[in-house]
């Protein structure tokens, strides 16, 4: 497993925009895909977006598609989140995650969670 710690929410007006890190620790992080999940006051916990360990292949939740990024550095053990256009329904806690494929990731079997970064947008 890794340790996952994410850094980089906020407070932000809605359109603005905010870049979540998450780095871990372990020298496995290369070899694992990683997500952003997201969760909201009496919500569930939802993916938001998942890259594979080499990078090349992406997920958007339907919500987020052409607003947010995902990329990962494999040399710094870290995954990025660039979130643009942001919306009031955007404010949660974002979590990083990490596990053996996407396919894990989209269907909630996950290795190792961070322990959350509040973003939130105000209207």
């Amino acid at each position: 497993q890794v340790q996952l710690v994410e850094s980089g929410g906020g407070l932000v007006q809605a359109g603005g925009s905010l870049r979540l890190s998450c780095a871990a620790s372990g020298r496995t992080f290369s070899s694992y895909a990683m997500g952003w999940f997201r969760q909201a006051p009496g919500k569930e916990r939802d993916i938001v977006a998942a890259i594979s360990w080499s990078g090349g292949i992406t997920y958007y939740a339907g919500s987020v598609k052409g607003r947010f990024t995902i990329s990962r550095d494999n040399a710094k053990n870290t995954v990025y989140l660039q979130m643009n256009s942001l919306k009031p329904e955007d404010t949660a806690v974002y979590y990083c995650a990490a596990a053996e494929d996407i396919y894990d990731l989209r269907v909630g079997s996950i290795g190792s969670w961070g322990q959350g970064t509040q973003v939130t947008v105000s209207s």
